[in-house]
């Protein structure tokens, strides 16, 4: 049976329409949580082009009256670079991503979110969070093998980074040979084949489901329904092929859904009415 989008659903100008196909999930020969590998069913779905800016974010707040639980707690997640220490920052916030007084930058991705705020944040833009599945679907584009990344199987082009990862020794010395030691601004290394941005590197992006084995998974449809941490995906700025290769498009992080940090985003998405053949 073969899925298509309607005709008369239009995409939105900041989503990209994810085409309905069958992909495999997982690596056999990636970390233990991404095994074994099975094969889900997805249906067509609209995903956001890029993560959600800091901009766009703060429009929402401000719209809302929105408080975030970092600001709630006071302080969140940052790592002191040169020790690879985390630590909770007072005042650290989706304004001031590493305390202090240096702003976020607006076309940045927006971090120290939970995956609450971004739930509130999805919800009111008429959104969701895309399942772990639809956003490992959206990263491969239709590729059916053992894919490395969402834009091909190098990191790098003709000596160019394709993304904003670790450069250097983790987490001693960051060089900053892709351009960036922190967040960059989205879309900054260019499309993948689904038109997508962001989808390695720079943060990682909250998605909807609990972590958990693989074991057992029969499609899209049976993703855990209770858990103590929600699965993230596409790794972040932080991330080294040594120490984390979490921007392969396989990778999964766990996080408690009331934790923010300084290298965590998101992006949206959103169901699409189909026609079946």
């Amino acid at each position: 049976m073969l899925l298509i989008a309607s005709a008369s659903a239009a995409v939105p100008a900041d989503m990209v329409l994810i085409p309905a196909g069958i992909s495999p999930i997982g690596a056999s020969a990636g970390a233990t949580d991404e095994q074994p590998v099975f094969r889900a069913e997805v249906d067509a779905f609209y995903l956001d082009r890029s993560p959600v800016t800091v901009s766009a974010f703060a429009d929402f707040v401000a719209r809302h009256a929105y408080t975030t639980q970092a600001e709630t707690a006071g302080s969140a997640a940052v790592m002191e670079f040169g020790t690879g220490h985390w630590y909770l920052l007072p005042g650290a916030s989706w304004q001031h991503p590493v305390g202090g007084q240096s702003p976020a930058a607006a076309d940045h991705p927006v971090t120290q979110v939970s995956w609450h705020d971004a739930v509130a944040y999805c919800d009111a833009q008429d959104k969701r969070l895309p399942s772990e599945v639809e956003w490992e679907h959206a990263a491969r584009a239709g590729h059916d093998g053992e894919v490395a990344y969402a834009f091909g199987d190098t990191l790098l082009h003709e000596g160019d980074y394709l993304a904003n990862v670790w450069t250097g020794t983790f987490p001693v010395l960051n060089t900053g040979d892709d351009g960036f030691k922190a967040t960059s601004p989205v879309g900054q290394f260019g499309l993948t084949p689904a038109g997508l941005t962001d989808m390695a590197g720079n943060v990682w992006e909250w998605t909807a489901d609990w972590h958990a084995s693989y074991r057992g998974r029969l499609g899209a449809g049976d993703a855990p329904a209770s858990g103590t941490h929600k699965v993230q995906r596409g790794g972040s700025f932080l991330c080294e092929t040594s120490v984390c290769h979490g921007f392969r498009v396989s990778a999964r992080s766990p996080a408690t859904p009331d934790s923010a940090s300084m290298h965590v985003g998101f992006r949206c998405a959103r169901s699409v009415k189909e026609t079946r053949l």
